[in-house]
């Protein structure tokens, strides 16, 4: 636990310190909006610290078990049927996709988020049919994202375009990740082929294309007007009881939140130990622990993000871009988006899993930083859009081109990771704090808030797919030129052994 909170801190700390010090400069910010800022950050640090270790020793064995299980059966309408239902109860657990849900009011928050599960549970059956089938992911993401971009020139409101790329991002948060990452290496693992290890990433990857195609469907079907959204609250408290209440009133809110989220989880699991899994009882003990961490911490860490660090956010978008330099709003989103990628709960988990699968072949250190490199890019960019109200498809175009192109560079496991990396990227701290930060800018600035702001999810979840697959390169790069350096060292041991015998031998015929 000490080593968790330990990990956390250090994620959690650096964004703290960015935004406290923009606080003291450049966005001031009411007393109580800042101290509801820092009580948020102690919620975050110690939820997150709290929520890995029970994705850990809970939500990992889950989904390993059922994958490997779900694989070993044989029969594919169970593995159909079973993968759809887990896809669509977790994603309509997710809390991220109801904080997006709850900002968007020109549609029913209910029916996007069923239609989003949908599209999750569908995209789910497609990355587990594509390890069982062992079907190159690179050739799939080229074609499902060539339909993605189709049927978004045929939708009739674009202020819902940002809305639907959005929702592919926010659908694989705390919850969804460390389940669906945990199936495919389940399922990867009955596989003995060498390409098992790198199938075993991409789950993510497909299950974010799910749910921008069938909200952009849902678009073009149920045609909305206007752009709608619901403006974050700034709360004003009278004195420090107020604060407390804030948080004590927040509290039973996420806790019935988690709960719901889990309790679907929960019940799936139950149901198939009793049918076909039965884990020892010890095994099945520390699952329950780990789900009673897993709850614990993601109530802290949303309590922290939805009342902390939303409307400090929002109110320091607002300042910035009020500014008459308000130009600054490019370097310092990019400032926050490179530090703020390590506070998302999801990113450590992708990285424990990078380090086991690839035997530490693939640093974490390189990882982290081409992640933070790409979220860094994406935040430029939401900020030059934000302040020259340009359509978000001058820059998902481009920047989903360069990616496809670059699988036929890149080695196939970075292609599947940097895939996966821009769904765990675009988690709770890009809908809580990077939105409404965005919105907050934008509406200082006089934008349209549906067109400018949202989208910022889906460049969060675009630009890690462009910047790793280019460690990939490198790391390819430097691989061959280590064996053209081995493989000429051995050549010239064996040259130099090949010419001792020589002179061995000449020595002989001369004694």
């Amino acid at each position: 636990m000490h080593e968790k909170v330990k990990e956390s801190l250090k994620s959690v700390l650096p964004i703290t310190a960015i935004v406290a010090v923009l606080c003291f400069t450049v966005a001031p910010v009411p007393t109580d909006v800042f101290v509801m800022f820092i009580v948020g950050a102690i919620c975050l640090i110690v939820g997150m610290g709290i929520f890995t270790l029970g994705a850990d020793i809970a939500m990992t064995p889950i989904g390993e078990q059922v994958g490997a299980h779900m694989t070993k059966t044989r029969r594919l309408w169970l593995i159909i049927a079973v993968c759809f239902l887990m896809g669509f109860i977790i994603t309509v657990s997710e809390p991220d996709l109801k904080v997006l849900a709850d900002q968007v009011q020109s549609i029913d928050s209910l029916l996007l988020i069923a239609t989003v599960g949908v599209g999750v549970g569908l995209f789910l059956v497609v990355a587990i049919l594509r390890i069982l089938f062992k079907i190159k992911l690179s050739y799939l993401l080229i074609g499902f994202y060539a339909i993605v971009f189709v049927v978004a020139f045929l939708l009739p409101n674009k202020d819902y375009l940002a809305v639907a790329f959005d929702s592919g991002g926010v659908t694989t948060g705390p919850m969804t990740v460390p389940f669906i990452m945990a199936l495919g290496v389940g399922i990867a693992s009955v596989r003995s082929d060498r390409n098992s290890d790198s199938d075993s990433f991409g789950l993510v990857a497909l299950s974010s294309i799910g749910p921008i195609l069938v909200v952009l469907i849902l678009g073009i079907l149920y045609p909305t007007e206007g752009g709608v959204y619901s403006p974050v609250e700034i709360p004003v408290l009278a004195d420090s009881r107020d604060l407390g209440l804030q948080f004590l009133r927040g509290f039973p809110l996420y806790m019935k939140d988690v709960a719901i989220a889990l309790a679907p989880i929960i019940a799936f699991f139950l149901i198939y130990q009793l049918a076909a899994l039965h884990l020892p009882w010890k095994k099945l003990l520390r699952i329950f622990v780990g789900l009673l961490y897993t709850y614990v911490g993601l109530v802290l860490f949303l309590t922290g993000a939805n009342i902390g660090f939303m409307p400090a956010g929002n109110f320091i978008g607002q300042m910035i871009a009020s500014l008459d330099y308000n130009w600054i709003l490019i370097p310092l989103g990019m400032l926050i988006g490179y530090f703020i990628v390590a506070a998302e709960p999801a990113v450590h988990v992708l990285n424990k899993q990078v380090l086991e699968i690839t035997d530490g072949a693939i640093p974490a250190k390189a990882l982290s930083l081409s992640l933070s490199i790409g979220v860094a890019l994406s935040l430029g960019l939401a900020m030059i859009r934000i302040l020259t109200h340009i359509s978000i498809m001058w820059i998902l175009i481009p920047g989903y081109a360069l990616a496809m192109v670059l699988t036929f560079f890149s080695p196939d496991i970075f292609t599947s990771i940097a895939f996966d990396s821009g769904g765990v990227a675009s988690g709770t701290m890009a809908a809580t704090f990077l939105l409404p930060f965005a919105m907050g800018a934008s509406e200082a600035l006089g934008g349209n808030v549906a067109r400018d702001a949202f989208g910022i999810v889906a460049m969060v979840a675009m630009t890690p797919l462009i910047t790793i697959q280019i460690l990939g390169i490198f790391y390819k790069i430097k691989t061959k030129k280590l064996d053209t350096d081995t493989a000429a060292e051995e050549t010239d041991i064996a040259a130099s052994t090949a010419d001792d015998d020589i002179i061995r031998l000449d020595s002989g015929r001369e004694e």
